[in-house]
């Protein structure tokens, strides 16, 4: 099964580990790492690491996952390029801005938290 997988991975924590392990079981992974002008756009402000030493970290996580950088202009062209049986998100995460689920060409799962109380990244960030 092709799964897809997306987030912005900043300071790898223990409950991102959580979901790339959860996320590496259910079958062949593709994780798209948002760009920092995204993440920008969808939270206001950059990330602490750059878009590459994020890839990076995540790819030392899980070598076994192809890991790339997402499209700063149109979100599902990873979805469209990857074609995916089912696309994963985080507990708390949501879809992009315009994006809906029957725009999407499977089934999208959310994955369950981790300690959100103890590695929530905006905790982690201290904000």
């Amino acid at each position: 099964m092709r799964v897809l997988l997306f987030g912005t991975f900043d300071r790898l924590h223990p409950g991102h580990r959580f979901i790339l392990t959860e996320a590496e079981k259910r079958g062949e992974l593709t994780i798209i790492i948002a760009r920092d002008t995204t993440v920008r756009q969808l939270k206001g402000k950059l990330p602490a690491q750059p878009e590459e030493e994020r890839r990076s970290a995540v790819s030392r996580v899980v070598p076994s996952a192809r890991v790339l950088l997402g499209d700063s202009d149109d979100y599902l062209r990873p979805v469209r390029e990857n074609v995916p049986d089912l696309i994963l998100l985080g507990y708390d995460q949501v879809l992009p801005r315009g994006v809906k689920p029957e725009d999407l060409p499977c089934p999208v799962e959310r994955l369950p938290a981790f300690h959100p109380e103890l590695y929530k990244s905006s905790l982690q960030r201290g904000n």
